[in-house]
């Protein structure tokens, strides 16, 4: 396979602030010394990289995660002939510090983390978004795993998970993504409004629903193209109505929250199937 590198946008929120996802493969590439604004998460999917980084060398093979500093210099390049390949985020020190004490900078003392778990969430996030950067997906996953990736493994202490009254912030929550399901509100101005971090609404949501906002909104929005469909829209038309960014999104989610997708529903309905 050739050499490839391609960049996706991703926004937390509606209006919120961008988040970068590269997907990478190389061969024979050599990154020159270079040091960036926030801190870059990578987790090695495939071969076998070199990374020289505060005078030392990092080897990640498949399945490590490795965090770099903002502002610390680093290279990077294959380490073997068959090349390797990652994928990277690049996040504020906020996205990493919402569910912590303190507001410094986190300091990772070992910067390749063996924890397959969170690299598996990681890939499988990063994966999803690449391919459809849905704002609120994006703002429900990322601070909560890079929240993870700093109370697991650096010097960072983890803020109480306690939330008082997370059935109401959960409901409260909910309602109003019911409310405004073609364009929501970010979770940041929720948490506001509420005067809670955005930390605290996920980890009230979660407790509550037993999912994150993004996923319930989906399964909401689901039922409601179901209705749609069942009146004869085609996919295509219900997408847009119901808040999917467009028929591949819609049918993602139908198939993961019904098991078929939305034109084999709206046939069975038309038949008499269903």
């Amino acid at each position: 396979m050739g050499e490839q590198a391609l960049w996706t946008r991703a926004r937390l929120g509606r209006d919120g602030p961008p988040l970068d996802l590269l997907t990478a493969r190389f061969n024979r590439h050599v990154y020159a010394p270079h040091a960036h604004d926030e801190f870059t998460i990578g987790v090695c999917v495939g071969g076998s990289e070199i990374i020289d980084y505060r005078g030392g060398r990092i080897r990640p093979s498949p399945g490590s995660i490795v965090v770099l500093a903002p502002g610390e210099m680093h290279t990077g390049g294959p380490a073997a002939s068959e090349g390797y390949a990652y994928r990277a985020l690049y996040a504020k020190t906020s996205l990493l510090t919402d569910g912590t004490l303190g507001s410094g900078t986190p300091h990772f003392r070992n910067p390749l983390l063996d924890d397959p778990d969170l690299a598996a969430a990681l890939r499988r996030t990063h994966t999803e978004l690449a391919a459809c950067p849905d704002p609120l997906e994006a703002e429900s996953r990322i601070p909560w795993l890079l929240t993870a990736l700093a109370r697991r493994h650096s010097t960072a202490r983890a803020a109480s998970d306690t939330v008082t009254g997370a059935g109401h912030i959960a409901r409260t929550v909910r309602d109003r993504l019911a409310d405004e399901l073609t364009a929501p509100p970010s979770l940041a101005a929720l948490a506001t409004d509420l005067g809670l971090s955005r930390y605290q609404l996920l980890r009230a949501f979660r407790t509550t629903m037993g999912i994150p906002p993004y996923a319930w909104l989906a399964q909401y929005r689901v039922n409601r193209a179901r209705g749609l469909l069942e009146s004869g829209l085609r996919p295509a038309d219900v997408a847009p109505l119901v808040g999917f960014a467009d028929q591949a999104h819609l049918t993602r989610w139908f198939r993961r929250v019904l098991g078929v997708t939305p034109a084999a529903y709206r046939n069975s309905v038309q038949d008499g199937g269903v």
